[in-house]
């Protein structure tokens, strides 16, 4: 069978199975008439280097989720507090504990950080949706998202920059280091103190039905914490063979 494929800028079809194949012992699952054909996977191919820049960030954002949301309030060397999320977040270690966040392009976030060497991260819960989209507005250097948006805020215990009052988790920030990298910078913070709203801990530790976190995906996609499922990690002490052939899996 004859099948042209498209040409797309940067993109390669490659067959890796061979594009149609006999559905054989498969197609009694499903059709009750063999013989039937079906359709194997067909693998595509992105080379950055041959995308511009806007085309393999689509591609990124689309398959590296979900991405957890970094709610980075900040103070410009004039006093201004400033609030916007951040997307590309995540822990760099624990001992120390340090969390790490990338700001493309130079934000007024980064400014203030290189500016006071300080930062908050609020967690960004289901019911500041709207709030936070608002922040990731492109306000004039000077403006208070806080102020323009509406946002309550709370003084931070060692940091200068503001808490948000209606998030359940602040991380208070020291600069720890900065990386750049290509037009992003990789903002490095140590934790110097972390307050957790008691409304969200079961027995003593947060929970995630009641953090409600946000997150992004790809496009304008935003995502809330669906189905959850829990596993302990195998010892090797007690390993007995891959999950599929166990009946406890």
């Amino acid at each position: 069978m004859a099948q042209s494929l498209p040409a797309v800028v940067g993109v390669t079809l490659r067959r890796t199975q061979g594009v149609w194949g006999h559905g054989s012992a498969v197609e009694t699952a499903w059709n009750p008439r063999p013989p039937a054909w079906i359709l194997i996977t067909m693998r595509i191919d992105y080379d950055p280097a041959e995308m511009t820049r806007n085309e393999f960030y689509k591609l990124l954002t689309a398959v590296v989720v979900p991405r957890p949301i970094a709610w980075v309030s900040t103070t410009s060397a004039d006093g201004t507090h400033n609030l916007a999320p951040h997307s590309f977040f995540s822990v760099a270690s624990v001992t120390p504990p340090v969390v790490q966040f990338s700001s493309v392009g130079r934000k007024d976030t980064l400014r203030n950080i290189e500016a006071t060497g300080q930062f908050v991260v609020s967690l960004a819960p289901e019911e500041c949706f709207a709030q936070i989209n608002d922040t990731g507005t492109e306000f004039p250097y000077g403006v208070s998202e806080f102020e323009a948006v509406g946002i309550d805020s709370e003084p931070s215990l060692r940091v200068k920059p503001l808490r948000v009052a209606a998030s359940p988790v602040a991380l208070e920030c020291e600069v720890h280091t900065t990386v750049g990298i290509g037009d992003a910078t990789v903002v490095f913070g140590r934790v110097v103190h972390a307050v957790v709203s008691q409304d969200v801990l079961v027995d003593g530790h947060p929970d995630i039905a009641q953090l409600k976190p946000l997150s992004r995906l790809g496009k304008e996609e935003w995502a809330t914490v669906g189905g959850i499922r829990e596993i302990s990690r195998i010892r090797y002490a007690d390993w007995r063979g891959p999950a599929g052939g166990r009946q406890d899996r």
